[in-house]
This record gives C-alpha cells, sequence and structure tokens, in this order.
C-alpha cells in the first residue's frame, strides 16, 4: 500500500514529477561521472599498447548536403581496390561517435542519459590507409574521441581473421578498412536496468551506425552493416576486456558501383504509386 501511494505521489503529483525527475538527474550525474572515471583508466590502459595517432581535425562543412546523403544511401559489399586517406578514416571516426559538443563532450550520436556505453574501433588492412608519407602501418586501432586520435591494440592485417569471423563475407576481407563498433553494456544498464540491455544500447548502435552510412555516402565512400559473426572470435581478434562485446562490423571502402538517385525519378516513383491508389 505504502509502495502504491508513493508511485501514485510521484506520478499524478506536480510535486511528486518534479522530485522524480530530480532524483533520476543525480542518478544520471553520478553514473556519468563515475564512468568517466573508468573511460579515462580504460583508455590509459588501452594506449599502453601503442602510441597515440592524432587524426587530422574533423571538417564541419562538406560538399554534399544531407538530402544527398539521405538519397544515395546504399549498403555497399563491394570496393575497388584503393585506399582510404587518413583524412577520410578521420572524418568517419569523427561522424561515428566523435565529440559534438565542447562543455560536457558530448557525442555525434545520441545516448540515453548520455552514457556512451560504445566503444569504436579500426581494423585496418595492408595499404589500406593513404597517409601524406606512406601508409598507416596494419592494425587494429583504438579511437579515442576526446583527442580525436588513434591507439595501437595490436600490429598486422587482421582482416583475414576478421574475415573468417564474420562467416566468411567478402566485403569484410575486400576492404581497406573495417570499423568495429563493442559496446560497454554495464555503463547503460547502471542507470535503465535490464531495459538498457534490450532497448537503449541497440538504439545507440543504429544512431552511429547511420552516421557512418551518411558520412561515407557524402565522401564518396560505401559501407554495410555487418552483424553475422561469431562473438567470441572477434572479442579474441580485438583482445577486448570482458565487459566489452562487439556488435557491429562495418568495413569501408571506394564503391566498386556508384548509385545516384535524382529528384526526377524520386518524384516519378511516387507519381507511379499515386496513379495506383
Amino acid at each position: 500500500m505504502l509502495r502504491r501511494s508513493l508511485l501514485k505521489f510521484l506520478v499524478a503529483t506536480p510535486l511528486g514529477r518534479m522530485a522524480a525527475g530530480l532524483a533520476a538527474a543525480l542518478a544520471s550525474a553520478v553514473a556519468i561521472y563515475l564512468d568517466l572515471l573508468q573511460i579515462d583508466v580504460k583508455r590509459r590502459d588501452r594506449e599502453t599498447g601503442g602510441g597515440e595517432l592524432y587524426l587530422p581535425y574533423p571538417r564541419l562543412r562538406g560538399s554534399v548536403s544531407v538530402e544527398e546523403a539521405l538519397a544515395n544511401r546504399r549498403s555497399v559489399r563491394e570496393y575497388r581496390e584503393e585506399p582510404l586517406t587518413i583524412e577520410e578514416l578521420s572524418q568517419l571516426l569523427w561522424a561515428a561517435y566523435g565529440i559534438s559538443e565542447t562543455t560536457h563532450g558530448l557525442r555525434t550520436a545520441p545516448s540515453a542519459g548520455a552514457q556512451y556505453p560504445l566503444e569504436l574501433y579500426a581494423v585496418v588492412g595492408e595499404r589500406g590507409v593513404k597517409t601524406g608519407d606512406g601508409y598507416l602501418a596494419a592494425g587494429i586501432y583504438y579511437y579515442n574521441a576526446h583527442s580525436h586520435s588513434l591507439t595501437l591494440r595490436k600490429p598486422g592485417d587482421f582482416r583475414e581473421e576478421l574475415y573468417h569471423a564474420a562467416l566468411e563475407q567478402t566485403w569484410v576481407l575486400k576492404a581497406p578498412v573495417s570499423l568495429v563498433f563493442t559496446a560497454v553494456y554495464h555503463r547503460t544498464t547502471r542507470v535503465y536496468g535490464e531495459r538498457g540491455r534490450t532497448r537503449y544500447v541497440p538504439m545507440d548502435l543504429g544512431h552511429a551506425g547511420q552516421n557512418v552510412y551518411l558520412q561515407a555516402t557524402a565522401l564518396g565512400l560505401g559501407t554495410v552493416a555487418v552483424g553475422a559473426f561469431y562473438d567470441e572470435e572477434v572479442s579474441r581478434i580485438l583482445d577486448l576486456p570482458p565487459d566489452e562485446t562487439p556488435l557491429y562490423i562495418m568495413p569501408v571502402g571506394r564503391p566498386l558501383l556508384s548509385y545516384r538517385l535524382t529528384e526526377k525519378e524520386l518524384i516519378q516513383y511516387y507519381q507511379r504509386r499515386r496513379a495506383t491508389r
């Protein structure tokens, strides 16, 4: 009875709703603070595996509009045998999960309660990323969002291993780079419980994945979201800690075939559908 009365007070009265909101905000703030401490520790631990590579600063203006990127976004599975540039990789990583607000360090992708459960890695193949004076060394890199930098976790070309772990999907092998998203579920479940695992973290992943799609399209690149793989194998390849789960592999490359939708084609499509109603 007491519990029911308390719930009624919290839901049905303005004072109760304000109290509930303040309590939720406080819990979220404490969780964010503790999580940032944990992220800092993890980041320092990861950086011991190799030197930190500062990426070119991301650009906030481009030649392709949001509307054009939406219209021409496709899942691309065939790529030319050409590298990405370090500037393109930088832009993709920033678009995926970089910083877009400089007071609190908020990201380009929305996250439930600003808990940011995702981590991001780049699996770079041999001669897969062109730099000014050569190529980025092949290896598995961890993306540091707050410094917009990469830390080498494991040297070597791991595309073939990742290809086998991904049920031998050829695009994982052929792409010069694959982005791999992982999740640390407890960052979200500590605030939202099991709903964080089953609902909010998958939503966060979808937001970030679409960012990669749209930025790749704007850069003249192509990608595809891959969810079919052996979790344990991908975790082994990336040397993930026990609390981190792989969720997406997104190979990126220069499309073998380009796709362009014109306004005329779109209008004609709608006209045909309207004529049959």
